[in-house]
Formats: C-alpha cells, structure tokens, sequence
C-alpha cells in the first residue's frame, strides 16, 4: 500500500507523470474543462471537497515552483487568494485574467474538479523539480 497521503488513483497517477513546468489545474465547480484534457472529478456536493483541502493534500505529493490564479480572484474571493497564500507559503503566485485562465487550462496535464463553490476559486499549479 501506499505511504504517502494522496490515495486517489487517477490524481495519484497524473502527478507522478508531470514534468517541469507541467501545469495541474485545481478547480471550482464551475470552471469549464477542455475535452481534451484529463478530468479528475472529486466533487461530490457544493462544498465538498472544499479547494483549499485539495490544495494542501496535492502539495504533499506535487513539487510546485509557481502557481497562477485569476486576477478576479482579488476582488470577488479574496478570502479564498488569502487561503491560498496561506497554503502555498514559498509558491510565488501570479494573476492572468479569467479568459487567460481558461486559454492556460487547454494546456494543463489535468484539471482536478472539487466542490468549491466560491467564484474563481481555481489555480494553476505549475511543476517544478525536486533537485
């Protein structure tokens, strides 16, 4: 059995593919997903799971360099970029706005879908390396 914490498959598996600079998205509910790229589903109500709680179990599996977010974010969820900050102490975190947002989306690995319900309450977490 596995040691480390993450026990989803399908994300288990995308974040041990991912390469430097390979993007991984964490999204709300609502963020539309490119056919063309990995669907992760873990919402199972509005709420639940929460984004942040997915950030933080992500971080313990994935080396992160930078991550990028909604420039939105800072008028219509600031209390979610403040939770975020949080949880990404040392990820230095740049802002596109949405329509960019949703163009990067078309490149990322994955998009990991949770129940967050909070407007643009989505990040782009952007692999580093571990040496």
């Amino acid at each position: 059995m596995k040691k480390t914490p993450l026990l989803n498959h399908p994300l288990s598996s995308v974040i041990a593919s991912m390469g430097h600079t390979d993007m991984l998205v964490i999204a709300d509910a609502g963020l539309p997903i490119p056919p063309d790229v990995e669907r992760i589903d873990l919402a199972v109500v509005a709420g639940m799971p929460p984004l942040i709680d997915v950030v933080k179990a992500i971080m313990g599996e994935l080396q992160v360099e930078r991550a990028i977010v909604a420039s939105e974010m800072r008028e219509r969820s600031q209390s979610m970029r403040e939770a975020l900050s949080d949880v990404l102490v040392h990820v230095p975190m740049s802002d596109v706005p949405h329509d960019e947002f949703k163009r990067l989306t078309r490149s990322a690995r994955a998009v990991v879908r949770t129940g967050e319900c909070t407007p643009y309450a989505n990040v782009i977490l952007v692999a580093g390396v571990v040496f």
